[in-house]
């Protein structure tokens, strides 16, 4: 099929909503879309003069802001490849990723750049302040680039004498098959890889998410950027998707914590909710569940004509605490909670978990809320096959491929794993699951993760760290395999220990009935030998995924 430019959506969008408000900061500064299209012209400047040419790269590293994504517009709207870095990540791993992707400028942000040294990523041409007001220039190598910051405003004037106005925008026209994002990894499994993001990957999820969202997100309408924009899942979303149809975005800037969330929620009321697991389950697990386990409520729970009533009461609730104007709440990054799935479908929450991957941009699977199965992360997306690899896909699992528009066009000098993931078209995805006979696509687990029992059954630990996490003071958890045994290695919630009273004894004690509960669940192969408890919190990404293979020897 043809895909048209993405830079032409781009700068149709831009022409189209120049007098609405288009990215903010949330309770600071507002950008409409005519400020983003100045900012724009004034960085392709910067980029002439520092002679950054079409396909060099340029890395943004910083937290989410209004600034971040316009860094990342003009990038793609010059013809150059944005190359967004995580700014939860090491600063030795963001020095290696400029160095890896030979990135010729940088834009870092105020929390970052104290950590980095300038002299260890010497391909730069330059270094701007991704967090201040226009730009700053942090470091120049060149007289070029401290002459193009310097004398900025000059230039802009020279260039637009008579003002800058809507015609004067003639963005690069790109290619489907170009490359628009290099795009580093989490490292979940493994260290990061640079995902090359071809255009058309781009293109194919933002009209993914248009085919999702046109009747609710619309010209004006509001949508809280919660997620990373640094990774597919919020770029995709939270920020490129609104900037084609004319929404305002709003960026939480740092970690949002539930308190700032909610008070957002409320204040903003967003049309659509992207979300991981985690946010989910922490406001069911601390504002939902211990209100519903009280001995009058739990009674009423089991009288018919009661229980609709309170469960509509619950679901009221929620859909406030969202700011009670979404459409739906999307799920991914990880994978939901059985406990709080079952919970969130017995109430009605109009909920839905997808599935994607970087190297997809990200998404491969979906279901609307109202025909999504529960367990399920929905079904090929449009303008993607997904197939299980299995003699009997729907009892078998099988690793789950993928191919189509949203794949990726390899990864970023590494031929090897390109071959190893990309064969006959089709994206090795790494993930194990069984479809159904509607096409709903059921994830098992990670194949990298899958552990071999003593006899030879397939055990996959994602499904014994869901029963664990249903246990009682469990908050994180990880199953490893030592010796043919199981451990899960627990993180307990110091204020629900704290609240329960509980030396660290009596926990002890209680991660012990939590062993003996859950082997009473399990299959007799996937029962744990011992539960070993962590000090502190596990180690994650920045989609908060637990850095499994960090753990995988352990003292036990």
């Amino acid at each position: 099929m043809e895909v048209p430019s993405f830079n032409e959506c781009i700068q149709k969008s831009i022409q189209d909503n120049w007098d609405l408000d288009a990215l903010s900061d949330y309770g600071q500064k507002t950008f409409q879309y005519k400020d983003v299209a100045r900012i724009i012209e004034k960085l392709h400047i910067i980029f002439e003069a520092s002679g950054v040419q079409k396909g060099d790269k340029v890395a943004i590293c910083g937290r989410n802001s209004a600034r971040w994504g316009i860094a990342f517009l003009s990038t793609l709207t010059y013809g150059a490849v944005a190359v967004p870095i995580l700014h939860e990540f090491h600063p030795e791993q963001i020095h290696d990723i400029v160095n890896h992707s030979d990135a010729k400028l940088l834009f870092v942000g105020d929390q970052v750049w104290p950590k980095l040294d300038a002299e260890k990523m010497p391909g730069l041409e330059g270094i701007f302040g991704n967090s201040s007001d226009e730009y700053r220039l942090l470091y120049g190598r060149t007289d070029k680039v401290r002459y193009a910051r310097e004398n900025l405003n000059r230039l802009f004037g020279e260039r637009f004498p008579m003002n800058f106005r809507k015609h004067h925008i003639d963005y690069y026209k790109d290619n489907p098959d170009e490359m628009a994002v290099l795009n580093y990894t989490s490292g979940t499994t493994s260290n990061s890889k640079g995902v090359m993001i071809p255009y058309r990957a781009l293109w194919s999820n933002v009209t993914f998410a248009d085919e999702v969202y046109h009747d609710h997100v619309q010209k004006g309408s509001n949508v809280v950027s919660i997620l990373p924009t640094a990774h597919m899942y919020g770029m995709a979303f939270e920020f490129l998707y609104e900037m084609t149809c004319g929404a305002h975005v709003h960026f939480l800037g740092k970690t949002p914590s539930p308190t700032v969330l909610l008070k957002a929620f409320e204040e903003l009321k967003p049309k659509v909710v992207i979300a991981v697991p985690l946010l989910i389950e922490k406001i069911v697990r601390k504002a939902i569940f211990p209100k519903i386990k009280a001995p009058a409520i739990r009674l009423a729970l089991m009288t018919p004509l009661l229980r609709d009533r309170i469960r509509l009461n619950i679901r009221r609730r929620m859909q406030k605490a969202f700011g009670d104007n979404f459409f739906e709440i999307i799920v991914g990054g990880a994978a939901i909670n059985k406990d709080i799935e079952v919970f969130l479908k017995g109430i009605g929450f109009n909920y839905t978990v997808g599935y994607g991957a970087t190297e997809c941009a990200p998404i491969i699977c979906y279901a609307p809320w109202n025909k999504f199965k529960q367990g399920s992360c929905g079904k090929a997306a449009p303008r993607m096959e997904v197939v299980i690899d299995s003699p009997d896909p729907q009892h078998v699992p099988g690793e789950i491929l993928a191919r189509g528009m949203n794949v990726m066009l390899g990864y970023y000098k590494n031929p090897e794993a390109t071959a190893e993931t990309l064969r006959d078209g089709w994206y090795h995805t790494g993930d194990l699951g069984v479809m159904d006979a509607e096409g709903n696509v059921f994830i098992k687990g990670r194949s990298k993760n899958m552990l071999l029992g003593a006899n030879g059954q397939n055990i996959y630990p994602e499904e014994i760290e869901d029963k664990l996490s249903s246990l009682p003071y469990v908050t994180e958890c990880v199953v490893i395999q030592k010796n043919e045994q199981l451990y899960g290695l627990v993180y307990a919630d110091p204020d629900e220990v704290k609240k329960g009273g509980l030396t660290q004894a009596q926990l002890e004690e209680q991660m012990e009935l939590n062993r003996i509960e859950l082997n009473k669940i399990v299959p007799t192969y996937a029962r744990v030998a011992g539960i070993k408890l962590m000090p502190e919190e596990f180690e994650k990404t920045p989609k908060k995924s637990i850095r499994r293979y960090k753990y995988m020897n352990y003292p036990v």
